[in-house]
């Protein structure tokens, strides 16, 4: 049989999380909660749904390459030039087209941990080199990931808020540290959950942008506008950079249906204060609920909150959870990341785990 590339071989691939119809048909849980994978859990917008219908007559057509009509829309939205955005399937997608395109063999990039587990295996499959950076009070350590810069540094990535921990990095940090970050570097800042953050001091990376930095924003649809399975997000960057990505971009990479929900999303405001309050509410629940249970956790910024522990608890703490109809995220032995939910998922959180905890006795 042929054989994976030496550097290929050693990747660990992405493990999705379970899907609530394995849960089903495992345990035979009649309603199960899926808190593992930070979706909206109020659904997509109603104008989203709407606009999908009326497109389904034309599947026989190619789509927009160009993704013409949703570009002109968040272009006026964000105003900024058309040719400053890149769309892709999911920002994943742009964060591989990135790397493919600005990361040479034996070239560095500069990653926290614990953070997206993506990263570093797109660096990894085109021969480049990971610098691993780990967080300071789960926050990246912007300081220390700027003193890895070397003369082989070509990209620095930055989760703002960061997944899985849902901390932000500051203006004041992210001001610093730009000044730090020479002019031939490329800054990738992943906002997949921008629109969540609620804190004053939430950095504004578009302004690096406007200033003609070497910056590449990543947005997505995936997460607050809830359209995470029709697989659409957008990066931001200079005119010079898009160009060089849409190089090794394949045609008709978004899909038609994608552009279109897309297009009808952008424009639904009552959607997305819906979905901002939900979250709010269920964060401050679950909170409470944390620390009645004596449940370490993080403050968020994003849609989910970081639990920690002090042993390794997270394994059994999951299994259980599943057996209670929860599907949690394990992030290592002493962590987990729960999605903020609607208001009868976070209860049904915390009634399994209490019930799991006085059961086991869990010291946590």
């Amino acid at each position: 049989m042929i054989q994976a590339s030496e550097h290929i071989k050693s990747i660990k691939p992405y493990v999705a999380g379970k899907p609530i119809e394995e849960l089903v048909r495992e345990l035979g849980i009649a309603h199960p909660v899926k808190l593992a994978s930070n979706e909206n859990p109020v659904g997509p917008s109603p104008l989203a749904v709407s606009a999908l219908r009326k497109g389904m007559g034309d599947l026989n057509r190619y789509p927009d390459g160009s993704c013409h009509y949703l570009g002109s829309a968040l272009s006026g939205k964000l105003q900024i030039r058309p040719d400053g955005i890149l769309f892709g399937n999911g920002s994943n997608e742009i964060i591989e087209l990135a790397v493919r395109t600005f990361l040479n063999p034996g070239d560095e990039a500069i990653m926290a941990h614990p953070s997206f587990v993506v990263y570093s295996t797109i660096v990894q499959a085109v021969k480049g080199k990971s610098i691993i950076v780990p967080l300071k009070d789960r926050r990246h350590d912007l300081d220390a990931m700027a003193s890895e810069i070397t003369a082989k540094t070509k990209i620095i990535f930055i989760a703002n808020p960061n997944n899985p921990t849902g901390t932000i990095n500051t203006k004041t940090d992210m001001d610093s540290f730009m000044k730090k970050v020479p002019e031939d570097v490329l800054v990738i800042v992943d906002e997949a959950y921008f629109e969540y953050a609620v804190s004053p001091d939430y950095a504004d990376s578009i302004k690096y942008f406007r200033r003609g930095r070497d910056i590449l924003i990543l947005r997505t649809f995936s997460k607050i506008y809830g359209l995470a399975g029709l697989r659409i997000g957008y990066g931001i960057a200079k005119k010079e950079l898009i160009t060089e990505m849409n190089k090794v971009r394949q045609p008709f990479n978004v899909n038609s249906l994608a552009q279109k929900a897309a297009l009808a999303a952008l424009d639904d405001e009552k959607h997305l204060e819906r979905s901002k309050k939900i979250n709010e509410r269920g964060k401050k629940y679950l909170y409470k609920e944390f620390r009645s249970l004596n449940i370490n956790y993080v403050p968020t910024e994003a849609n989910f909150i970081y639990i920690t522990f002090k042993n390794d608890a997270a394994a059994q703490l999951y299994n259980d959870l599943l057996k209670e109809g929860v599907i949690a995220r394990p992030m290592g032995p002493r962590a987990m990341r729960v999605t903020i939910g609607l208001p009868g998922e976070n209860k049904k959180l915390i009634e399994a785990l209490r019930k799991i905890l006085n059961r086991e006795n869990f010291i946590i």
